[in-house]
């Protein structure tokens, strides 16, 4: 094993970590947001995306307030509440709130208009807001909600979005597998990143360690290569998975 700054060589991997200390920051008052890649007004040519993911956002969002109606077009977005809940309306009509532990995905296709908003009028609202490229552009908007369990995703990978659907996930356009776990004591998850694909890992909570790499809250991890990943040494770890086209 040989390492150089955030990157560390196993066999047939490479492992490039993003400290959470790193991420660009934004703050609005009643949104701190925290961006894994270039998003808005933080642009850095080092961090463009990874693959076909491009945005990975923590929002920390105040009671009672949320993004106003905007547009989005040939993108692929899903919403990990974390803390709170969230509410979504579109202009295909649909409306609905999401708890902690739920997943919105909405596919933007040819164009559609949403609005996201803590119902809150007290309570912090925290969550990650994710975006992929789709495979094909303009195709016909979607949306979708899924509600993970503790139980789905304790010490284990719960699949939730895939591009084929397969094991009751949602769809999406996108050439992406992603997958929620939490770990904690001596639990552990072992998964094989397959030839010609890229993984990262997205730590939302707690500590992880991926391959001897230690990861904590709000870390990043960029896994290019072919092997064997082990999952372990979790505190109160939670954490996504994206399985991702190179």
């Amino acid at each position: 094993m040989t390492r150089h700054q955030n990157i560390t060589t196993q066999n047939a991997l490479t492992f490039t970590k993003r400290p959470a200390v790193e991420r660009g920051k934004a703050d609005f008052g009643w949104l701190k947001s925290a961006h894994s890649f270039s998003f808005g007004q933080y642009y850095d040519p080092n961090h463009l995306g990874f693959g076909n993911l491009i945005v990975i956002n923590d929002d920390l969002v105040d009671g009672g307030k949320g993004f106003g109606a905007h547009p989005h077009k040939n993108a692929e977005i899903f919403s990990y509440v974390m803390g709170g809940a969230l509410e979504h309306k579109d202009s295909m009509g649909n409306g609905s709130v999401v708890g902690t532990g739920g997943v919105q995905y909405m596919s933007a296709g040819s164009g559609v208009t949403h609005s996201e908003f803590n119902p809150s009028a007290t309570d912090e609202m925290r969550f990650l807001q994710v975006w992929l490229v789709p495979e094909v552009e303009n195709t016909q908007p979607t949306y979708d909600t899924m509600d993970l369990t503790s139980a789905d995703k304790d010490g284990k990978l719960k699949l939730f979005l895939s591009k084929d659907g397969r094991d009751g996930s949602m769809k999406t356009q996108a050439d992406a597998s992603v997958y929620a776990a939490t770990l904690s004591g001596d639990q552990m998850i072992t998964q094989d990143l397959t030839a010609g694909r890229k993984a990262w890992v997205q730590v939302a909570g707690g500590s992880v360690r991926v391959n001897e790499i230690i990861l904590n809250k709000g870390d990043g991890l960029a896994i290019d290569g072919t092997g064997a990943l082990t999952f372990d040494q979790g505190k109160d770890a939670e954490f996504l998975f994206f399985d991702l086209a190179p």
